[in-house]
């Protein structure tokens, strides 16, 4: 088997993320058109809880290959000291 690259990770990655915000087009559709003086459906908030968790998986995966790709080119820990900093925490 053929190892992946890290690029071939990366778009596979964005393909996971926009599929799962994609899922969930429908969903919000139904939320935005709902009657604020009524209740979200069970059936929704089932399909809110499951899609919602997929599109976190999916974001929280995209997340984490692109700071390891940051910090092997040595730019991850340098951002975060600057950020840090920025926002007044000490280290």
């Amino acid at each position: 088997m053929a190892d992946v690259t890290e690029i071939e990770a990366l778009k596979a990655s964005m393909r996971g993320v926009r599929r799962s915000a994609d899922a969930l087009v429908p969903v919000a559709v139904k939320v935005e058109g709902t009657d604020p003086h009524t209740d979200v459906s069970e059936a929704d908030l089932d399909d809110l809880q499951r899609l919602t968790l997929a599109n976190a998986i999916a974001a929280q995966a995209l997340r984490g290959l692109v700071e390891t790709m940051l910090r092997r080119r040595g730019k991850l820990a340098q951002d975060v000291a600057e950020e840090s900093g920025a926002a007044g925490i000490d280290e």
